[in-house]
C-alpha cells in the first residue's frame, strides 16, 4: 500500500487522518514533532508527508512548519508535502505552494478534498517513479551500446532506433546478408556503417552503391566491372565494387531498382562468391559481406514480377527496419542539436515547432532545415522564424518572459540560472541581460 507520513503534535489530528487513510487503502505513519518526522523520512519511504504548520503552544507564526518543509525540500527534493495551516498561518503557506509544496489545507479538513489531493500525489509520485526507472534503464541501454560498440556517432533517443541499434550490432558479426528497409533519409547508410564497424570485417573496405543513380546498363559494370571494350566507352578495363569490397563489406543502396539481369548475376555472387567481368571468361572468387537498403516494397515488386523472390530471400537473412522520423519523435530534437552550427541553440518555439513538423524527408531534412537556420538566424538563439519550415503559424512577436516568470523558473531550478534559462527558452546570457533589466538579483 501507499505510505503517507503525518507529522503533527496534535495526536487527535494525527489519529483521525490515520483512520480516515486506513479506510482507503492508504498506511499511514505518525510523527509527533519534526524531528521525529525528519527521523522517520531517513529510514522509511514514504510517498507523501502531511505536515502541520505550528508546533510549539505559544506561537502561531508557522515558523517551525517552514523551517521542517525546508529540511524536508533540502533532503528529500522529490517527495510531494501537503500542509495542514490554521488561517493565521495561511500567508506562509501560500510562500511554500510557491516554494514547491504540493497543497494546502485549512483545518478543519474536508476529508473528500484531502483524499483527492491525496490520491492524485500518490499516483502521480508512482508514474513519476514509473517513468523515472524507464529512463534509467534506458539511459544505462544507451551507454551500454556507446561503450560496448562503435556506433559511428549516431545520435538517438527514442526506443524504436535503440532496438534497430541492438539488432544491428547483435547480427555485425554474424556472416549473414542484411537488408535495411525504410523510407528515403532514415539514415539506412549509417546502420550499414555500424554494422561494418563491429563486425569481423572492420578493417577490410566499407563500400557504397547506389542502384538507383545509375542507368541500368551500366549497373552491372558497376558491380561486376568491365574489361576493354566490353561495352560503348569502356575504352579500358575497370574494377567492379565487388572487386574494390574484397575482404570487407558491399552496400547496396536502393536494391529494388536492380535491373532483372543484374539480379540473376548478384544471386549467383551471393550463393558462390563468384562472378565474371563484362566481357570476360575468366572467373573471379570474392569474399564480401552484403548489405541492402531499399525504400520499396520489394514483396510487391515480387508480385509484380520485377524483383526476384530467391533473391529476395537471399539478401534479407535479417532485416531492420527503420520508421520515419516522425514515428520517432524522441529522435527529433537531439538529432537538431548536433546539427547546429557551434554555439548555436534552439529557442521553445524552435523545439515545438520541430516537434509538430511531419518531417517528409526524415533526418536528411532536418539536417538541411538545421543547415538553413544556423546561417539564417540572426543570433544564437534559434527561434520557430529561423526555421523556414512550411505550413508554420509563427507568432509576429515571441513574448519575454516577465518578472514573475524569471523569478518563478530561477525558484523551481533552486537558483541555476542555466537550468531557468533553457525552461524559459534563453541562452545563459540573455537570461542575464534580462535580469539585470528588471532587477532581479543573480543567485
Amino acid at each position: 500500500m501507499p505510505t503517507v507520513l503525518i507529522i503533527d503534535d496534535n495526536a487527535a489530528v494525527a489519529v483521525a487522518l490515520e483512520v480516515l487513510f486506513s479506510l482507503h487503502e492508504i498506511d499511514a505513519l505518525r510523527a509527533a514533532s519534526p524531528q521525529e518526522g525528519l527521523a522517520l523520512l531517513a529510514r522509511a519511504p514514504v510517498d507523501l508527508v502531511i505536515q502541520d504548520m505550528n508546533f510549539t503552544a505559544d506561537t502561531t507564526s508557522g515558523a517551525e512548519g517552514i523551517e521542517l518543509f525546508r529540511e524536508i525540500r533540502k533532503c528529500h527534493p522529490d517527495l510531494p508535502v501537503i500542509l495542514l495551516t490554521a488561517w493565521t498561518q495561511l500567508d506562509a503557506a501560500v510562500d511554500l505552494i510557491k516554494a514547491g509544496a504540493a497543497d494546502y489545507l485549512s483545518k478543519p479538513w474536508n476529508d473528500s478534498r484531502l483524499l483527492a489531493s491525496v490520491t492524485n500525489l500518490i499516483e502521480l509520485g508512482q508514474a513519476n517513479r514509473a517513468l523515472a526507472q524507464r529512463l534509467q534503464r534506458e539511459l544505462r541501454q544507451k551507454r551500454e551500446l556507446e561503450q560496448g560498440f562503435d556506433l559511428r556517432g549516431m545520435v538517438w533517443q527514442d526506443p524504436a532506433t535503440e532496438r534497430v541499434l541492438h539488432l544491428a550490432c547483435q547480427v555485425a558479426r554474424a556472416d549473414v546478408p542484411v537488408l535495411i528497409s525504410g523510407p528515403n533519409g532514415t539514415g539506412k547508410e549509417r546502420i550499414a556503417e555500424i554494422i561494418q564497424a563491429n563486425s569481423a570485417v572492420r578493417e577490410g573496405p566499407f563500400v557504397v552503391l547506389n542502384c538507383g543513380a545509375l542507368p541500368a546498363e551500366l549497373i552491372e559494370a558497376e558491380l561486376f566491372g568491365a574489361e576493354a571494350g566490353a561495352y560503348t566507352g569502356a575504352s579500358r578495363a575497370r574494377e567492379g565494387k565487388f572487386e574494390a569490397a574484397d575482404g570487407g563489406t558491399l552496400f547496396l543502396d536502393e536494391i529494388g531498382n536492380l535491373p532483372l539481369a543484374g539480379q540473376m548475376k548478384l544471386l549467383r555472387v551471393l550463393e558462390t562468391g563468384r562472378f565474371d567481368r563484362l566481357g570476360s571468361n575468366r572467373e573471379r572468387q570474392v569474399k564480401v559481406r552484403v548489405i541492402s537498403a531499399t525504400n520499396a516494397d520489394l514483396g510487391a515488386m515480387i508480385r509484380a514480377g520485377t524483383f526476384r523472390e530467391d533473391l529476395f530471400y537471399r539478401l534479407n537473412v535479417i532485416e531492420l527496419r527503420l520508421a520515419p522520423l516522425a514515428a520517432r519523435p524522441a529522435d527529433i530534437l537531439p538529432l537538431a542539436a548536433s546539427f547546429l552550427a557551434k554555439g548555436k541553440s534552439l529557442h521553445a518555439s524552435a523545439q515545438a515547432a520541430l516537434l509538430a513538423h511531419p518531417w517528409p524527408g526524415n533526418v536528411r531534412e532536418l539536417k538541411n532545415v538545421m543547415a538553413r537556420a544556423s546561417l539564417l538566424a540572426s543570433g544564437d538563439l534559434i527561434k520557430a522564424a529561423d526555421l523556414g519550415l512550411p505550413n508554420m503559424t509563427v507568432p509576429s512577436a515571441e513574448p519575454e518572459p516577465d518578472r514573475d516568470a524569471i523569478a518563478q523558473a530561477l525558484a523551481r531550478a533552486g537558483g541555476v540560472v542555466a537550468q531557468a534559462a533553457a525552461e524559459l527558452g534563453l541562452s545563459r546570457q540573455a537570461l542575464y541581460r534580462r535580469m539585470e533589466r528588471l532587477a532581479i538579483a543573480r543567485p
